[in-house]
């Protein structure tokens, strides 16, 4: 599931994004400030970033340019400056795109679908990992080499999808504490090392095709050993 963040302070412009574009099955991060939104960004992963120009404080052209220089992630701005040098201005910061408000909801999606796969990043419900692929609608995992379905725990199911989104990338633990027990969590955060090593004896069996890596000191990271 595609992870998009947007940044804007007026409420029922997030509200619009996120309703048009959770129901393409992507799970929608809002922040009402430039500020908020780059704190969220230093910590989370996050695949697209949908920007408002003209906010308090920390303004749309500051957190694209901070966007930009932290890495590699599609920029839509969505602004009511449509000037021309406006939007030159943007795209010299690193904006991949532009909308110019009032905007039609469904190029809107199209324009953050295009981007999305202009990045080679999936938008799909499915995520495959050698002989077992992971369906994040229904919260089960299909064995392809029995063709059979199963359920996971809750928790273990959440996490696994998590790491398996972004394969290659490090977690905290403190980060999938947050992702996936919530800030609200008061527990200890070796929960997640007690549900890694029960992911690890369930899928025992498929270490040729994929794996989950400790890095001591970091966090974890999965591996995908065969598509």
């Amino acid at each position: 599931m595609a992870v998009v963040m947007v940044v804007d302070d007026e409420s029922h412009i997030r509200e619009l994004v996120r309703l048009f574009l959770e129901d393409e099955g992507m799970e929608i991060i809002e922040q009402d400030n430039g500020a908020a939104g780059w704190a969220y960004f230093e910590s989370h992963p996050v695949d697209l970033i949908i920007i408002d120009i003209m906010m308090p404080g920390m303004d749309g052209w500051e957190l694209c340019r901070k966007v930009r220089e932290a890495g590699d992630k599609p920029v839509l701005m969505i602004t009511a400056k449509g000037e021309p040098a406006d939007k030159i201005k943007g795209f010299r910061l690193g904006t991949d795109d532009y909308l110019v408000k009032p905007f039609d909801p469904m190029e809107m999606v199209l324009r953050v679908k295009a981007l999305l796969k202009r990045y080679g990043i999936s938008t799909s419900q499915l995520i495959k990992l050698g002989a077992i692929t992971l369906d994040k609608k229904s919260y089960q995992v299909l064995y392809s080499d029995s063709g059979q379905w199963a359920d996971l725990p809750l928790k273990e199911f959440e996490l696994l999808c998590k790491l398996a989104s972004y394969p290659g990338q490090i977690f905290t633990r403190d980060m999938l504490i947050r992702e996936i027990w919530g800030y609200e969590y008061d527990g200890d955060e070796r929960t997640v090392d007690t549900h890694i090593k029960r992911l690890r004896e369930r899928f025992h069996s498929y270490s040729e095709d994929f794996r989950i890596v400790t890095l001591r000191g970091m966090g974890y990271r999965l591996e995908v050993l065969r598509d």
